[in-house]
């Protein structure tokens, strides 16, 4: 019933920026946890980032650690992840998944917005 809903993909050049945007279908919908993983073609789906609410607490993949940061509104309606410094391998489909609780996996994921670094 509940799906993800991304947006904010786009083609941009190595080193600039773009901020992606998550919400859930069911506006009622609180998750305990949401994150994001990207798969490029040919390739497995990696972890990006995640934001866990009832512990305030967010991680980020290695890969992207310093240059990617995941947050949400006041509301928590929306999740964002703000990418810069982008580079060439960070071209993929990015999902948004939500995690019920943390004993759960991420059982509701979006279809994918793609982001797509020029060099």
């Amino acid at each position: 019933q509940v799906q993800m809903v991304e947006s904010g993909g786009g083609l941009v050049q190595a080193g600039g920026s773009l901020r992606l945007s998550c919400v859930a279908s069911t506006r009622t919908f609180n998750p305990y946890a949401v994150g994001w993983f990207r798969q490029a073609p040919g390739k497995e789906r990696t972890f990006v980032a995640s934001i866990v609410w009832m512990e305030d607490m967010t991680y980020y993949g290695d890969s992207v650690k310093g240059r990617f940061t995941i947050s949400g509104d006041n509301t928590r309606d929306t999740v964002y992840l703000q990418m810069n410094s982008l580079k060439p391998e960070d071209t993929a489909v990015y999902f948004c998944a939500a995690q019920t609780s943390r004993s759960q996996a991420y059982d509701y994921w979006g279809q994918g917005t793609q982001v797509t670094v020029s060099s």
